[in-house]
């Protein structure tokens, strides 16, 4: 995911995701078109590096970037031939990915996390049983690192997200 607290440290963290990876493009707080500018720079990285480029938001961006994919917590379908998900904080809102046919699920805030300091986070347990109501592959966020995201294999998840976990401290 990324984030404007990334700074230039985000173009390093995209560099090193592993193939097969995606990115999940946020900067919600970037005009029109310096976001426009941002999403075809990452395009770009994505498709050189074969991952999976999804936008969050704004469907038109998503369209216009040329995304895989469109990010978003409305019950809304993607535009024709894009990947769909949702986000996801509570068992009415799984319900409602499950309806709308969501491609997967980011299940947050797993663990407490700096997106959201001060905020509950669901804890291993609450996560579990809300992943396991997943109608869609489950991506674990908030607070992940690789270590956290291996004491959640037991739930069935797909993958793990991160901001911070992944952006090079520096």
């Amino acid at each position: 995911m990324t984030d404007e607290r990334q700074g230039d440290a985000l173009w390093h963290a995209i560099e090193a995701l592993p193939r097969g990876s995606g990115i999940v493009f946020r900067h919600y707080s970037l005009s029109d078109p310096e976001r426009r500018a941002m999403a075809r720079r990452i395009r770009k990285i994505a498709n050189r590096r074969h991952l999976a480029f999804v936008v969050a938001g704004s469907r038109q961006l998503a369209r216009a970037a040329k995304a895989d994919g469109w990010h978003s917590r409305t019950p809304l379908k993607a535009p024709a031939k894009m990947i769909r998900t949702v986000a996801v904080h509570n068992a009415r809102e799984m319900v409602a990915a499950s309806k709308t046919g969501a491609d997967a699920v980011f299940l947050s805030p797993a663990f407490p996390t700096a997106s959201h300091p001060g905020e509950p986070a669901l804890g291993a347990l609450r996560f579990g049983a809300l992943a396991q109501q997943a109608a869609a592959p489950v991506i674990a966020l908030g607070g992940m690192n690789a270590a956290r995201a291996k004491a959640l294999r037991r739930f069935g998840i797909y993958g793990w997200a991160g901001i911070g976990a992944l952006t090079p401290k520096g």
